[in-house]
């Protein structure tokens, strides 16, 4: 059978030989009591025993996976956890338990013994997270591993409170360690997923879970693992497709109360992507984690005028105008509306020109043709030696755009009329030779202000006005 495509349910129908596991001494009498009073019963049944005896039941899981190597056991076991998890969350503070301190948790799930030795999976992090080849092992210690590790116990200095008793001198693994080399793990699964469909569902859904942790958002973003997420940010329309993009977003939002990965949402296509979602999303949970988003980056350095720059006060009026339930959704509704309001009040013409440059992105907006605003503002472009200015010649060479090329030769035109030292200053940063280049350009708007600029340049002030006029 291809491992693959096993499932949950075909697992669960096995007969594991837990006599024969006893015999053998890998599992105690006591644990085979345990597992057979819990094997092959009801959920309402196992629900019982895991209320009665709960943490007894995590360590006979943890003992299993730690000792036993055979692949059809430690996927029974992976199944049984899963299963216990899956219909009750907090079942994961079992595993957290004061009575299993002298167990390490997380091991098992990391390493295997393989003829009599351990080898440390974190070696074969780039391909697997436990067995070669083996999509469901893959699949339920990674969910498994995030929801225990994410439920764990801390002290005041946020250490584990499990596994790190000071009378033992075991060496246990340490939760940073499996929060890593976990976070590495999932971003390989976004570049290369195990498993064609369900790879990188499996890795946005664990990154969900795990973002909240001060250390998984650390390492993530130390790894490039943003970009990563990036394309994932598109409209949705397919059940599967709708839950993937939430999470997501989830993780967008949690990253979005850590600093280093705001500035990389600042420079990166992230906004555009999250505000074309929420523009085109029904789903109220979708929408939800989109505008928290917002709320939360609103206040964080040049975002705000990136939002009102992107027509998001637009787009705040159109979802106010639809019926949500959420109260959450609705305050922070609110809250964005009044907030990019007083951006547009705070922002200056300057920023917000600067702010058009730096994303080399033109239009025709009214500062462009205001004689005011030129007049008022000439001597900022000094600022940093000149470098907006420097950004928008830069924009002559990359930008593909007609209608941003056309408006930054205007620019250069009125740079040259306003600034003193105009003439100069674009004769020696070679911006005379990259805008005579546009003169052969197709688009006639680019022709026309590539002209204009180059009449500003040679002819001085007195004949330039003239053609112009």
């Amino acid at each position: 059978m291809d491992l693959a495509e096993l499932s949950t349910e075909q697992v669960l129908r096995r007969d594991i030989p837990w006599e024969t596991y006893m015999s053998t001494k890998l599992i105690s009498g006591t644990s085979l009591q345990l597992l057979r009073r819990y094997d092959h019963r009801s959920e309402s049944h196992r629900a019982q025993l895991l209320d009665d005896d709960g943490p007894a039941y995590a360590r006979v899981f943890v003992r299993v996976l730690r000792d036993i190597f055979k692949e059809e056991t430690v996927e029974y076991v992976l199944a049984l956890i899963d299963g216990m998890l899956e219909a009750n969350l907090k079942r994961a503070r079992l595993f957290h338990d004061k009575t299993l301190a002298d167990e390490d948790t997380y091991e098992p799930f990391l390493k295997r013994k393989q003829n009599r030795e351990y080898v440390c999976m974190y070696y074969f992090l780039s391909k697997v997270l436990l067995w070669k080849g083996n999509w469901f092992l893959q699949e339920k210690s990674c969910k498994i591993l995030a929801l225990i590790a994410s439920a764990r116990p801390k002290n005041q200095n946020g250490t584990v409170a499990n596994g790190e008793a000071s009378n033992s001198k075991k060496s246990f693994t340490t939760v940073d360690d499996v929060l890593i080399r976990l976070v590495k793990w999932l971003c390989e699964q976004l570049k290369k997923p195990s498993h064609p469909t369900r790879g990188v569902p499996t890795a946005i859904n664990c990154l969900a879970t795990l973002l909240k942790e001060p250390v998984v958002r650390s390492s993530f973003v130390q790894v490039d693992g943003i970009k990563l997420l990036v394309p994932l940010i598109s409209p949705a329309s397919t059940q599967q497709s709708i839950q993937l993009l939430y999470e997501t977003c989830l993780c967008m939002w949690l990253l979005s109360y850590y600093e280093p990965a705001i500035e990389y949402l600042a420079t990166s296509r992230t906004l555009p992507r999250l505000i074309d979602v929420v523009k085109s999303s029904t789903k109220e949970k979708v929408v939800r984690v989109v505008v928290l988003t917002f709320k939360n980056l609103l206040s964080k350095g040049m975002l705000g005028a990136q939002m009102v720059d992107l027509q998001l006060p637009q787009v705040i009026q159109s979802l106010k105008a639809q019926a949500w339930s959420d109260e959450d959704l609705l305050e922070a509704l609110k809250y964005l509306e009044e907030g990019l309001k007083d951006n547009i009040k705070k922002l200056s013409s300057y920023d917000k020109y600067k702010q058009d440059v730096l994303l080399g992105h033109l239009d025709w907006s009214p500062m462009h043709k205001d004689p005011i605003f030129w007049r008022e503002n000439i001597t900022n472009f000094e600022e940093n030696d000149f470098q907006i200015f420097r950004v928008l010649i830069t924009i002559l060479d990359t930008s593909s755009d007609p209608r941003t090329l056309a408006v930054a030769c205007f620019d250069l035109s009125q740079f040259i009329q306003h600034h003193p030292a105009g003439r100069i200053i674009v004769t020696d940063l070679k911006a005379k030779e990259r805008v005579m280049k546009l003169m052969n350009h197709e688009n006639a708007e680019v022709t026309k202000n590539a002209l204009l600029c180059i009449q500003w340049l040679f002819l001085g002030a007195k004949y330039a006005s003239f053609l112009q006029a």
